[in-house]
């Protein structure tokens, strides 16, 4: 895990607080990519990337009054005699045990407790006008629905009541980082309710992503549940907004060089480039 943070030389105004999937290789574990889909797989760090190079232009342009957390979630997805697999039953930091479905669904797994922590230090530090976001090339089914090119932005309720995702996709339009924009619904959440006795959330299924109805949503959803972000609605003592951008669209087919994305967009949005 990589923690980074730039403390602003005014009071802040705002505070980003970033959590990138840097999975350095992704095999697909037990559950292993079979059938040639495993060529590629050294991409799945983009979201790490962008991270990192989001705060690159940080310390670069030194905002005055932006405070911003990062964390990058290193970590190779294997398969081998130590590796975790289906029907175990995790404990997140939030104190949620998760059952897994698929090994394959890593990414989510690599990013909950350190999204955990991020909320923590929100609710604790009491940053001011905090906003968490999760940034992974996670699903193919993202790929599938919006195609090569687009990121898709999910927000929760916080986040979707101050117009976040719209606004990103229209800064994204002038940056020439396209945004789509896909919503949270009650049967995402429904999807990964704990199912048997002794789990409360479910990782995911026993399908690929681009098998599965709302397979990019879902996912956004398991994050919510598993750090304990449900407790922190439009409704709750303290809402916190939260936004899940998959860039597996975005971020650049291998063997063609990586896009950044959305580090342009996410910097024209709040740093006031």
């Amino acid at each position: 895990m990589i923690i980074l943070e730039y403390i602003p030389p005014q009071k802040a105004r705002k505070t980003l607080m970033l959590v990138g999937k840097g999975v350095t290789y992704d095999t697909g574990g037990a559950d292993i990519k079979a059938g040639g889909v495993m060529a590629g797989m050294s991409r799945d760090k983009c979201g790490a990337a962008a991270v990192a190079g989001f705060m690159a232009l940080v310390a670069q342009r030194a905002p005055a009054d932006v405070h911003v957390v990062a964390a990058m979630c290193m970590v190779r997805n294997s398969v081998g005699e130590e590796c975790y697999v289906s029907d175990e039953v995790i404990t997140s930091r939030a104190g949620v045990r998760v059952r897994v479905g698929n090994t394959d669904a890593e990414g989510r797994m690599a990013m909950a407790d350190a999204l955990c922590r991020m909320k923590e230090l929100a609710v604790k530090e009491k940053y001011a006008d905090p906003h968490l976001y999760t940034i992974a090339t996670l699903t193919g089914h993202a790929f599938l629905t919006v195609g090569e090119g687009y990121t898709i932005v999910m927000d929760n309720g916080p986040a979707k009541a101050a117009g976040h995702g719209l606004r990103l996709k229209e800064t994204g339009e002038e940056v020439g980082e396209p945004f789509e924009i896909s919503t949270l619904r009650p049967e995402d959440f429904r999807f990964h309710t704990g199912k048997v006795k002794g789990e409360d959330v479910l990782q995911a299924n026993n399908l690929p992503s681009s098998r599965t109805p709302r397979g990019h949503q879902g996912p956004a959803a398991f994050m919510i549940l598993s750090t304990g972000l449900d407790k922190h609605g439009t409704k709750s003592d303290f809402p916190l907004k939260y936004s899940h951008l998959d860039i597996a669209g975005s971020a650049g087919e291998y063997p063609e060089m990586p896009t950044g994305a959305p580090v342009l967009a996410l910097a024209k949005l709040h740093l006031n480039l």
